[in-house]
């Protein structure tokens, strides 16, 4: 039995859809290869599937551009024409957009101002004076958030002061405490061996004299 004819339609499945592109497309491949192997053809494949991948076949011995360059001077149609001229236009808006951004910045430092009348004057005066207004803020803001953060390095180091000098004190009571305790030792000593060699002394003599 036969195989039954497929309607040729979108598959509406998303899976099964992406499973046909991938069997058809190494089914066009190798017919491709088949072409240029049997036939000594020049071909050319470019396919990409619904998620934007590309598959390309180019035959050996020639690249896309000389087979893109051949194909222009055959059909007499220029493919990179179209696309140069929308690089140019895009390429001349943006200088056209460059031109005006430095106008307006000259403008700012008080350049090119012959061409702008009254009501554009006055809404440049206005812009610079809200330009200053910002700046001016942006420099108080920042000029607080130094000071502060200077006021807590200041406090951290009066308070380190504070320890240290406290400590320092601290160490002077103990070292001024311990040298008058050896001191007082030493002088009870001192007083404690001279009398008892005076009373010795005195013993003697006492003897002596009896």
């Amino acid at each position: 039995m036969g195989r039954g004819k497929i309607e040729i339609r979108r598959i509406e499945n998303s899976t099964n859809r992406q499973v046909t592109y991938s069997k058809r497309r190494t089914g066009i491949l190798k017919k491709a290869k088949e072409l240029t192997v049997l036939c000594d053809a020049e071909v050319s494949l470019i396919m990409f599937s619904t998620t934007g991948k590309l598959t390309e076949y180019i035959s050996p011995n020639t690249t896309m551009k000389l087979f893109f360059d051949k194909y222009r001077k055959t059909s007499e149609y220029d493919i990179w024409q179209p696309h140069y001229e929308q690089m140019q236009m895009n390429l001349k808006k943006l200088k056209d957009i460059n031109a005006k951004l430095r106008r307006q910045i000259g403008q700012r430092i008080g350049e090119d101002l012959e061409d702008l009348n009254i009501a554009e004057l006055r809404g440049l005066e206005q812009q610079i004076d809200s330009s200053l207004r910002i700046v001016s803020q942006r420099k108080y803001s920042l000029i607080h958030t130094q000071t502060e953060t200077s006021k807590k390095k200041i406090k951290q180091l009066e308070e380190m002061n504070t320890n240290l000098l406290h400590e320092y004190e601290e160490r002077i009571e103990e070292a001024y405490a311990f040298s008058n305790h050896e001191a007082m030792s030493e002088v009870f000593a001192f007083r404690l061996q001279p009398t008892q060699h005076h009373l010795g002394a005195y013993g003697l003599h006492d003897l002596r004299l009896g």
